[in-house]
């Protein structure tokens, strides 16, 4: 394969990554890494490198128009990227002392339980009885719907920290902006509206990202050649996704969020115990 067709095959790859990053709040990462690593045997170190820049860049893409159009929480992804950046830092400190198939398979085992998590019991984030330290932290806000304004508190703040922190150490790990899981930590811990879960998350994932992208740099792990078309079509893709979201049904973003998750799950984890990464 030239370098011309591969680097055409990477920017329609990344394209289709950061419009499902954008629309489901994972980050284009969650399905660069695989694509990379299955489709074009790249080395899962490289490739968590490129997938870094491209979180970045989907992050930069899609964030602007959701605090524009009022569904992101600035305030909520603030407090909580305070949790995600020391994570990502210690994630980044593991990936020269854990093995591609360990790797590999940690990475499968999140998706298939964030897909899992995604379609437990529903909750209802309006509540009689607001949490006591959101309100404190003022972790509140609201977003626009077709009936006009609805507004939500954060609840269950410590255990939302808490898993952003383990969200954060996924990300420096495997190089996914951990989306997934911030995503389910603001879902279903604190129990925010889907929608702002995940415009948040995309949001977040940009900071986190780069707090452990610096130290793959310094590893030699960030190729220009294979993070640039990565790059530019993950940012593409995640402006798209950004337009669809704003219209799209919480029910279609969910199944969505989980199809998609759990093919790669699945891949990641027979492609690592069979050796092929």
């Amino acid at each position: 394969m030239s370098t011309l067709v591969f680097s055409a095959w990477l920017l329609l790859s990344s394209l289709l990554a950061g419009f499902l990053g954008a629309l489901t709040g994972l980050g284009g990462g969650v399905v660069i890494v695989p694509v990379l690593t299955l489709l074009f045997h790249v080395d899962i170190h490289y490739a968590i490198g490129a997938s870094l820049v491209s979180v970045i860049a989907t992050s930069s893409g899609a964030a602007a128009s959701y605090v524009r159009e009022g569904f992101s929480s600035v305030r909520i992804g603030m407090f909580l990227e305070v949790a995600t950046t020391l994570g990502a830092l210690f994630g980044a400190y593991l990936t020269s002392r854990v093995s591609a198939p360990t790797i590999g398979v940690i990475f499968g085992i999140v998706l298939l339980y964030s897909a899992w998590a995604s379609f437990r019991a529903k909750h209802d984030y309006h509540t009689d009885k607001p949490d006591a330290m959101a309100m404190r932290l003022k972790l509140k806000g609201s977003f626009p719907t077709p009936a006009g304004e609805d507004s939500y508190v954060a609840q269950r703040v410590p255990a939302g920290f808490g898993l952003m922190y383990l969200a954060g150490t996924l990300s420096g790990l495997l190089g996914i902006g951990s989306g997934a899981v911030k995503v389910l930590a603001m879902d279903q811990a604190m129990r925010l509206p889907f929608k702002v879960s995940t415009t948040t998350s995309n949001f977040m994932i940009g900071v986190t990202a780069a707090a452990s992208a610096g130290i793959y740099l310094s590893r030699g792990y960030i190729a220009p050649e294979l993070a640039m078309p990565v790059m530019l079509g993950v940012l593409a893709g995640s402006m798209i996704g950004a337009k669809v979201l704003v219209k799209a049904k919480v029910p279609m973003l969910r199944t969505v969020f989980s199809l998609v998750i759990v093919a790669l799950g699945f891949e990641m984890i027979y492609n690592s115990l069979a050796g092929k990464l």
